[in-house]
């Protein structure tokens, strides 16, 4: 025989919510067992109804539970349990788990009757016998709103609302039958009463926690956003907030939110939308996992954060949203159905890091001096840091590793332009190098005019330099443009128009987006060759295709505005740009064919005197004449020059002017202008 006594003591080291069921079935069973005994039949064994029985049914459930109630008052083993029973009731209703829980979640008391039953199942699975017997069942079963009424003494005729908090959050699990419902509670929260793990098993790794002591080894490099996001939590008193922090991949977002939680009081629970809820995930996978991560992040009192949710529909039911304040959804993407819960939602935009942050981010993750990239690119948070990583192998591998901004799809947009040209190998008019000089400066000295300096305030939209190199073709406008890249010690990427312009609606435009937001924060110059094409005037709209067309036009207007780096546009039809974009350039340069001056020092750099080993290349040149006579542009001077060079080293001798003029000869041809005999000829 069970030695009872001894077994009720150690029930004292069980959960107080197990311990509640025992003792109130415990008593269940002494008032069972009496009307079973009055009940049973003694007839014929065959009839499987007896007259006790029908009598019973007869009598109804208000006068039954009176009898059970009478019988508690006075059978002598039931009265001895009433102080027990009272004292576990108090502790189960004051129990922190069972309190946090009806307060994240507003569970009704039925609900939370129903949780415990469901719960103490997965804990002690013998219990299911024990739900059988309380059923006058002769199978085990699982929890139901018939044993929870019968069992808690229910108000007559209660039972669960399907929508009521315990189903809306996926508590307890319907268990599919014929007869009345039977739930078994999920494994998540059962986890969660007996000490299981933080993180719903059923999220995988696409979830983690941020613990907010974990504060102390991050940097504030966010504070003002940091302070706003803190007075707009606030003023929103007890209304549900929504933020989204807007930053490129790496731009300090999860850091920002992990700090907004700590100054809360709260841990951040970091869920990837793009694993949980991209691809082919079904709608029905798709919100029960919404809601298991919103779910747990209340179950431990964090702020949940939607990481990577800007190509993902993250969408919020307004059943998940409850009382007191609470910020869920940070994270581009996210966005909440209508409902009676008010939503204050707020975007807020993390603005590129300055120099001085850079460069005070990365001392704190290396000694060794910030290279090159680290001070003069617009690299974000998580790039510094995997810079200073990789700063023992080598300078080098800091530039690739900072290069990375260019992807394969960046390589389909634009392509690299060598620069190997300086000012001494460039003939310009006087004005036109003052111009290009003042450029050179503005874009070698921008961020100390804006930020040490303070004159950013005067620039409230982009800080970039920007300019239109205009003139005919060939007079040098690429060639300018890869001297400034060269002198400045930036890279030069000249715009793919086959591979931005798209025939698709938005597609030019979400592609023209890749190309800014790269070239803005690589510290490259951007060239915009034949810009015409792009940055043409807008026209009156007669069809679709014009409002569109005027719509890319708009949004290059804008992003142009807004832009923060170095761009050039090249065009040989000024007068084809919109007016618009003149207006918003820095410098407008007008390049010119060269002049006679012009056109001796072209001659004389492209046709070098000597070889690299010093053999003697030229034969009586006349350069007065090549200047006065052959009126041709810089770039057909240098395409003369070689053609030059090619026929004399084909007849083995040096380079004389039968040899240039011949070239030159080939060249108007190409133009269309044909020459009679004697022309050129000295």
């Amino acid at each position: 025989m069970i030695a009872i006594t001894r077994a009720l003591d150690q029930q004292q080291d069980e959960p107080v919510f197990i311990r509640r069921i025992r003792l109130h079935a415990r008593r269940k069973v002494l008032w069972l067992r009496h009307l079973w005994s009055a009940t049973v039949s003694t007839g014929d064994p065959a009839i499987t109804i007896g007259h006790g029985e029908v009598d019973r049914i007869l009598l109804g459930q208000p006068a039954l539970r009176f009898a059970e109630t009478e019988f508690y008052a006075t059978n002598p083993e039931a009265r001895q349990s009433i102080a027990a029973i009272r004292e576990v009731d108090l502790a189960w209703s004051n129990d922190p788990q069972w309190l946090e829980l009806r307060q994240r979640f507003g569970l009704s008391d039925a609900d939370c009757d129903l949780l415990s039953l469901a719960v103490a199942a997965e804990v002690d699975p013998d219990l299911m016998r024990l739900y059988g017997y309380l059923a006058d069942q002769a199978t085990p079963s699982y929890a139901s709103s018939f044993i929870a009424s019968q069992l808690f003494l229910w108000p007559q005729g209660h039972t669960i609302d399907p929508n009521s908090a315990l189903i809306t959050w996926g508590m307890v699990e319907v268990i599919a039958g014929s007869g009345p419902p039977t739930y078994q509670a999920d494994r998540a929260i059962a986890g969660w009463f007996v000490g299981g793990g933080l993180i719903d098993a059923s999220l995988g790794a696409a979830v983690e926690l941020h613990k907010r002591h974990t504060i102390r080894s991050l940097d504030i490099l966010y504070l003002h956003e940091l302070n706003e996001m803190l007075g707009f939590a606030r003023a929103a008193g007890s209304q549900f907030v929504e933020l989204e922090l807007v930053a490129p991949e790496g731009g300090g977002k999860r850091t920002l939110a992990t700090q907004f939680a700590a100054r809360s009081g709260s841990d951040l629970l970091v869920a990837d939308a793009r694993s949980l809820l991209g691809g082919e995930t079904p709608p029905a996978l798709a919100r029960d996992r919404t809601m298991r991560v919103i779910r747990n992040a209340r179950l431990i009192g964090a702020m949940p954060y939607w990481h990577r949710a800007d190509q993902i529909d993250v969408v919020l039911d307004p059943k998940w949203a409850g009382a007191g304040k609470e910020v869920i959804g940070i994270g581009r993407g996210v966005r909440h159905r209508r409902g009676p819960t008010p939503v204050t939602r707020r975007s807020i935009v993390l603005p590129h890091l300055t120099k001085q942050q850079r460069v005070l981010l990365w001392s704190r993750r290396s000694g060794a001096t910030p290279p090159r990239p680290v001070v003069e690119w617009l690299l974000t948070p998580a790039e510094i840091v995997a810079a200073a990583q990789v700063v023992e192998v080598s300078r080098e591998a800091v530039a690739e590793s900072c290069r990375t901004i260019f992807d394969g799809t960046m390589r389909e947009l634009v392509s690299p332009l060598a620069c190997p040209f300086t000012w001494d190998d460039i003939v310009l008019s006087p004005g036109v190098r003052r111009h290009l000089y003042e450029f050179e400066a503005q874009a070698r000295l921008r961020w100390e005019v804006y930020e040490d300096w303070g004159f950013g305030r005067l620039c409230a939209l982009g800080r970039g330099v920007t300019a239109l190199f205009a003139g005919p073709s060939g007079s040098g406008k690429t060639m300018a443009a890869q001297v400034l890249a060269r002198s400045l010690g930036m890279d030069l990427y000249r715009v793919d128009l086959a591979g931005v312009m798209n025939k698709y609606i938005g597609e030019t435009e979400k592609r023209l987006k890749q190309v800014f937001d790269a070239c803005e924060r690589a510290n490259v110059v951007l060239l915009f060759d034949e810009a015409d094409a792009l940055f043409g005037q807008r026209t009156q709209v007669r069809d679709a295709h014009d409002r569109f067309a005027n719509i890319e036009i708009d949004y290059l207007l804008q992003r142009m505005e807004q832009f923060d780096g170095i761009a050039i546009l090249a065009s040989n039809r000024k007068g084809d740009l919109d007016k618009a974009f003149v207006r918003r350039l820095r410098f407008i340069v007008d390049f010119t064919h060269p002049g006679t001056e012009e056109r001796c020092m072209l001659w004389q750099k492209s046709l070098v005197q000597r070889s690299p080993s010093g053999e003697l290349l030229l034969d009586n040149i006349d350069w007065q004449f090549l200047a006065e006579r052959v009126v041709i542009s810089a770039a057909d001077i240098k395409l003369a020059a070689l053609a030059g060079a090619f026929l004399a080293r084909t007849e083995g001798g040096r380079i004389g002017m039968r040899h240039v003029l011949a070239a030159c000869r080939r060249e108007l041809a190409k133009q269309g202008i044909e020459l009679r005999g004697g022309e050129l000829l000295r």
